[in-house]
């Protein structure tokens, strides 16, 4: 599983001009699924996002995770996150998991996710979204169940 992770002041996910999803303070998060992946792998990548410490405590340093301070998360499902460049020009994305294989692996990790925190909206799995966001920082996180990175 991988995971692009963004500190955000805000963000929102918008579906044929209906916004589905909106969070202040705190994560945007584009989740990709391997073909490969397990849900150890979802709770591996979980667990991590929950506790990466990237939000400023009292003097400003980078102290506190999402659980500490309450944000929200937007999770959007991004297969593409495995798309593979590394020969020619069209990416490939072989390594991806098949749709229903990764739609219930992101609705696996939603529902972890929401025992957890409260504040979480997601995107629509499939859908063309039109993602917003305000990158506080900016700071970006990648993380990969397989440590691949």
């Amino acid at each position: 599983m991988r995971a692009v992770v963004q500190r955000v002041k805000r963000a929102s996910v918008t579906v044929e001009s209906e916004m589905i999803g909106e969070i202040r303070n705190g994560i945007l998060l584009f989740l990709g699924v391997a073909a490969t992946d397990t849900e150890d792998d979802a709770l591996y990548v979980l667990d991590k996002i929950l506790n990466l410490r990237i939000f400023d405590d009292e003097a400003g340093k980078m102290n506190l995770s999402l659980l500490d301070t309450g944000g929200g998360m937007l999770v959007v499902s991004q297969f593409t996150l495995f798309g593979d460049t590394r020969r020619g020009r069209r990416p490939s994305y072989i390594s991806a998991a098949r749709p229903e294989e990764a739609n219930r692996f992101y609705e696996f990790f939603v529902a972890e996710a929401r025992k957890q925190i409260e504040n979480i909206a997601v995107g629509r799995f499939q859908a063309m979204m039109d993602v917003e966001l305000v990158n506080d920082g900016p700071v970006t996180i990648l993380l990969d169940s397989k440590k691949a990175f």
